[in-house]
């Protein structure tokens, strides 16, 4: 299915998010929605999104504004009446007739403040099962087949042996142990061992040292469970909740990404410090999307629970997109370093998140898998997620506006471990690491075969 070109169109009536009380955001501004309804739908309908939700968003803020026009009405008609109640009882005439109205009146008016309450509530829902519209530069196609690939970087491996993947490899060495961990939680959940911890430790350390040291990043260690609220800010609520894993009794959620937490640092704040702010994390992360059984979940390509390095960015709206050019750049910068062949990806309107208007993923070269991995993505949210959780900023004049979100892993460890030990696989079985990470292992630039 192919789109017209649609970036002038949709840009020119730019949806920005609806502030529906002064306490509560949510993604449209019902203004502009009502203005450029077919922009909205066009942006949708590129990501491969229903787009009769529009019509229903409208007709529901013309049903809200006619019950506010009523009540609006009455409240009117209560306090003039009220004043001649007032005039009519100092002449002495008798007032039990009207004041009989006004108590109905006043019980109409309270039946239609319900009923406004509730359509507020019914728009709110339905806003906020609504995506992202995607930037005018996002290239336009249904699913990943429609993704560009921006640029490459390195020479992928040659052997002189058959490469094994990182399972075979990892178990024979004694670093990883797939059976116990099945057994201990259930498949999804691996377990590390030995110079494999290590190396994993090594990894986040160096890092969290890149990202603070020398990208100007500061580190945060947050929590690893979140409420509703901060999952809604981000976008994984309502839409992904059956991905995530909950803790029902006290309406809490694991998080699926540092992103959640750090986000969420400024929700519903005006950020008291200059722009941009950069903040760096590490967390364990938790997910159930493990998609369907077979090769491809076999090993720590894809699991429940996996380490990451997370990085957030607020910004001026100004410099966001040269803030997503920098933040890539940071996630490339890990990669280089270690040496290891990837190329970037410019996400489709059909494959970027929810949340996203612009998204890049970087894949690593798995010679084991003979496929690229998903390590990072980098996504620009623009003011989507701010108008969600309420962070907004003073701009030059003083006056308050919402700041754009960006945020990129740093990158993701399972498939970080699975290319070091593909790309750096020996003959015998032993494993070269990068030398980048030797300092963080205490001078061991190798993982060899057990004696």
């Amino acid at each position: 299915m192919a789109f017209p070109a649609i970036a002038l169109r949709y840009r020119l009536c730019y949806i920005s998010p609806l502030n529906l009380t002064t306490k509560e955001f949510a993604m449209l501004d019902i203004k502009r929605l009502r203005e450029c309804p077919d922009a909205v739908r066009t942006g949708l309908s590129a990501r491969g999104a229903e787009n009769e939700v529009v019509d229903q968003v409208l007709e529901l803020d013309r049903e809200r504004r006619e019950l506010l026009t009523q009540v609006e009405t009455r409240k009117s008609e209560r306090n003039r009446v009220s004043k001649d109640i007032g005039k009519l009882k100092k002449s002495g005439e008798d007032t039990t007739g009207v004041q009989l109205e006004m108590r109905e009146l006043g019980a109409r008016i309270a039946a239609l403040d319900e009923d406004v309450r509730d359509v507020d509530s019914r728009l709110h829902e339905l806003i906020l099962t609504i995506p992202n519209i995607p930037s005018a530069t996002t290239p336009v196609g249904l699913d990943e087949s429609a993704n560009v690939v921006v640029r490459s970087h390195g020479e992928t491996k040659a052997f002189d042996f058959e490469p094994k993947g990182h399972v075979e490899l990892g178990e024979a060495l004694g670093i990883l142990d797939f059976h116990r961990a099945a057994r201990m939680t259930s498949a999804g959940f691996p377990l590390l061992l030995g110079l494999g911890s290590r190396l994993q430790r090594a990894l986040i350390q160096f890092m969290l040292d890149m990202h603070v040291d020398k990208h100007g990043y500061t580190e945060m260690l947050p929590p690893i469970v979140v409420n509703s609220k901060s999952m809604t800010g981000t976008g994984q609520l309502p839409k992904m909740a059956d991905d995530m894993y909950r803790l029902p009794e006290d309406d809490l959620w694991m998080i699926p990404t540092a992103e959640v937490p750090v986000t969420n640092y400024f929700r519903e704040e005006i950020i008291d410090r200059p722009l941009p702010v950069y903040m760096t994390a590490f967390t364990p992360c938790f997910r159930r999307e493990a998609g369907a059984a077979g090769k491809v979940n076999r090993g720590m390509i894809r699991v429940h629970q996996f380490d990451k390095v997370e990085m957030v960015k607020f910004v001026d709206p100004a410099t966001s997109y040269d803030e997503l050019e920098s933040l890539l750049g940071n996630a490339e910068e890990v990669l280089q370093e270690l040496g290891l062949a990837y190329r970037v990806l410019e996400l489709c309107s059909g494959d970027i998140s929810f949340a996203a208007a612009k998204c890049y993923d970087i894949e690593l070269w798995a010679p084991g898998q003979n496929d690229w991995l998903e390590v990072s993505s980098c996504s620009n949210f623009e003011d989507f997620q701010a108008r969600r959780a309420g962070i907004r900023y003073r701009d030059s004049n003083g006056k308050t506006q919402f700041v754009h979100t960006l945020n990129g892993s740093g990158v993701a460890l399972p498939r970080l471990v699975v290319a070091i030990l593909e790309n750096g696989q020996q003959a015998d079985g032993s494993v070269i690491l990068p030398a980048a990470i030797v300092p963080y292992m205490g001078g061991i630039d190798r993982i060899p075969m057990p004696a």
